[in-house]
């Protein structure tokens, strides 16, 4: 049985390199991030195991991979890049995903977007920079209110931390959940209530648009919004108006709808948006556990 690394970066192949054991199964490293889904066949002749971190596996590709039976998918989004269902129903193919890698990564910086926004420090950054001396004034987030949408583990660290920070912590989740400390309530009681909502809800059939329009009116006025779960939770026109008129006080966002975030994007113009660029994961004791993960995923496979 052959693995195959399809679309890694310089880093992630040298962690890869640095984690494989002598007795794992091969792994050829393709250090190639921008790989397409046209190359796959090509690539993973003879190959069982494909490891991905970003790259598509449209189902009429995947056909023409004879040989492949598993997708190691480097995270638990993978239905932004292939979906699992049609490729095991038409392709016999099993989607793996990893979950539980980054939680304390993503809550880090879904904390840090809550105060960046919350004190208007990206657009001070870029003001000074030009030679300005803004003296706006920022919302105090000590005391105050946040609303967690979805409490897995990325939700809970980010109640550990609001929680440490002084602030009364509400939550939903899809299924019913209990955490010390934290008060589990009705989503829209949560969004009225809020402060600042986080999103960390994982992208599914039944999650893509969850925050619509009628849901993001529901927001308290004046509250932040911080995504670092996916950019298509989210209604993002509805959201770029909300924050346009001053509804939503300010967002910091790390993912969006299309990734890479194209240039003259609506969001990329408004003055109270904090920016990342769906990093909130990249930390090197994350990708030291996304890698780990990934071979485990590998071992078990091969021990069948």
């Amino acid at each position: 049985m052959r693995a195959a690394f399809v679309d890694a970066n310089a880093s992630l192949a040298d962690v890869m390199r640095r984690l494989r054991r002598a007795g794992d199964l091969p792994v050829a490293i393709h250090e190639d991030p921008d790989i397409t889904p046209e190359a796959l066949p090509g690539l993973l002749a003879g190959v069982q195991i494909a490891i991905d971190d970003h790259t598509h596996f449209p189902v009429d590709v995947v056909k023409r991979c004879p040989d492949l039976k598993h997708i190691v998918f480097l995270g638990t989004g993978a239905r932004s890049y292939m979906d699992p269902e049609a490729l095991k129903a038409e392709c016999g193919v099993k989607v793996h995903i990893i979950k539980g890698y980054g939680d304390t990564a993503v809550a880090e910086m879904a904390f840090a977007l809550m105060w960046a926004a919350a004190r208007n420090i990206g657009q001070t950054h870029h003001a000074m920079v030009g030679g300005g001396w803004p003296r706006d004034e920022g919302m105090q987030l000590t005391g105050k209110t946040v609303g967690i949408i979805g409490f897995g583990g990325i939700g809970a660290e980010m109640a550990r931390l609001c929680a440490g920070a002084g602030m009364k912590v509400l939550a939903w989740n899809r299924t019913p959940k209990a955490h010390p400390g934290v008060t589990f309530t009705h989503i829209d009681a949560l969004l009225s209530a809020s402060d600042v909502v986080s999103l960390h809800l994982l992208l599914n059939d039944e999650t893509r648009g969850f925050l619509d329009a009628t849901r993001l009116a529901r927001m308290k006025p004046g509250a932040l919004f911080v995504n670092t779960a996916r950019g298509a939770i989210v209604d993002e026109p509805a959201l770029v108006v909300a924050l346009r008129e001053g509804r939503i006080r300010a967002a910091g966002l790390d993912v969006f709808v299309e990734e890479p975030l194209p240039g003259g994007h609506p969001l990329a113009a408004l003055p109270n948006v904090v920016l990342t660029s769906h990093s909130a994961f990249r930390t090197p004791e994350a990708t030291d556990n996304l890698i780990e993960a990934s071979l485990e995923h590998c071992r078990r496979i091969v021990a069948g």
